[in-house]
């Protein structure tokens, strides 16, 4: 679908892995493990892998959708192909905002970060140099090419992995059976796991990014599907393991305040939770530049698709890059998070993004009755999800699980948000047509 992209392809398998593990490991492991202690105890690394596989059905279904789209979108393409082009253009916008206002406040908190090392970086103009120093320099990068905004990710990539790793390694003597035998504790309830388990899977939530530049994918047949399974494959073994070690080392887990630094303290020494406050600032810093290559894609797709306004939609002459969505996502961002902090907006992308699950996997009847025509009359072979349709009905069900943690404000904000974006779409659509 969609396959006259004027943009380049040159994201492979690795690349699309890159993006979502970099949309899945932000600041939330950092905090996570001691609520999940809170509420499971010793048996918290379970949590964690179930939401592995809880997650596996819905990227079971994600993978077979993008395997059918070879342009920019992702979830716009999707839903535009099932329900038509209003439904692609809700689905990008609230989409879009939800970046921007994730993106400003994870700035801050990065921001918020460097000042413990430098207090000077927490107010005044310093504050304001370093926002437009990480917001603009990324964006300059992805002017200048997926290549090489991609290289950035993955240098990264291999920082915020390795506070994480050296805590699972240094952990690794702790984890025998004594330890956890010294513990005793009654088998959390039902009602308890379920809890820490919304709780925990939001730690998982960000590799729906890595849907967005399929324009730029060699293969989104191949790539999306592989790409998005190691992804989910590895996050899902490091966290339960990063979990494991912290239970085991931190007795009292659930009264941290910020557990992971406090466990590498036992392990290591100030030396230790100076590596983990680094990994912070790394993580933070890998999510924003995941967001900065996937975010501008969307005003792009929306611009293509005539839904959006025309220049969003225009790519570098020499670079081949959407230049101007890029430049317009860094602006506003950089706008946002100097005004404020935004948190409370921030809260807003959870409900944005269990929408598109849900709405996605829902569209699945119809693009399957689609694309059966199209591989027939192609002879193509595309990745399907096995068992029927029980893994899109369970799929669904966990998005329906993931609702009731939604607060009220977050409902309200979206709303507001899905009625500013039909009156955009609206306005966009009468003045090319008049």
């Amino acid at each position: 679908m969609q396959d006259n992209e004027q943009l380049v392809r040159r994201l492979g398998a690795t690349g699309i892995w890159l993006l979502a593990v970099n949309g899945m490991i932000g600041a939330g492991i950092f905090g996570v493990p001691a609520g999940a202690a809170a509420l499971t105890g010793i048996y918290s690394p379970l949590v964690f892998a179930a939401c592995g596989l809880l997650l596996a059905a819905i990227v079971l279904c994600f993978a077979e959708i993008a395997g059918h789209f070879h342009g920019t979108g992702g979830p716009i393409l999707y839903l535009q192909t099932a329900f038509g082009r209003f439904a692609g253009f809700q689905a990008g916008w609230a989409f879009y905002v939800a970046r921007v206002t994730a993106f400003a406040a994870n700035v801050n908190l990065l921001v918020a970060s460097i000042a413990f090392f430098w207090p000077a970086a927490a107010t005044g103009a310093v504050r304001i140099g370093l926002l437009a120093t990480i917001v603009f320099g990324l964006a300059w990068i992805n002017v200048l090419g997926v290549k090489q905004a991609m290289r950035s990710l993955g240098i990264l990539t291999v920082l915020k992995f390795l506070p994480l790793l050296a805590l699972v390694i240094m952990g690794l003597a702790w984890l025998e059976p004594a330890v956890f035998a010294s513990r005793p504790a009654a088998t959390p309830g039902m009602l308890d796991f379920g809890t820490a388990a919304l709780l925990v899977i939001y730690a998982f939530v960000g590799w729906e990014n890595a849907l967005v530049p399929g324009g730029e994918a060699r293969d989104p047949r191949r790539d999306m599907p592989r790409g998005l399974f190691w992804a989910l494959g590895l996050v899902t073994v490091l966290y339960v393991m990063v979990q494991a070690v912290a239970v085991a080392v931190l007795p009292d887990l659930a009264e941290s305040e910020r557990a992971l630094v406090d466990v590498a303290a036992v392990l290591i020494g100030p030396a230790g939770a100076l590596l983990l406050t680094v990994g912070v600032v790394v993580s933070v810093g890998g999510n924003l530049a995941a967001a900065m290559i996937t975010a501008p894609r969307l005003t792009y797709s929306l611009a293509r698709q005539g839904s959006f306004p025309a220049w969003f939609g225009r790519v570098h002459p020499e670079h081949r890059t959407p230049a101007i969505s890029v430049m317009f996502f860094a602006a506003i961002c950089f706008a946002l998070a100097v005004y404020g902090s935004f948190v409370w907006l921030a809260a807003m992308s959870a409900l944005v993004r269990v929408l598109i699950y849900m709405s996605c996997i829902g569209a699945m009847p119809r693009l399957r009755q689609r694309f059966a025509v199209q591989a027939q009359a192609r002879d193509s072979h595309h990745f399907q999800v096995p068992l029927g349709w029980t893994v899109p009905v369970l799929a669904f069900l966990v998005c329906g699980l993931l609702l009731t943690r939604i607060g009220l404000d977050s409902v309200l904000s979206t709303a507001g948000v899905l009625g500013a974006g039909a009156i955009i779409y609206w306005q966009v659509r009468r003045r090319r047509h008049d």
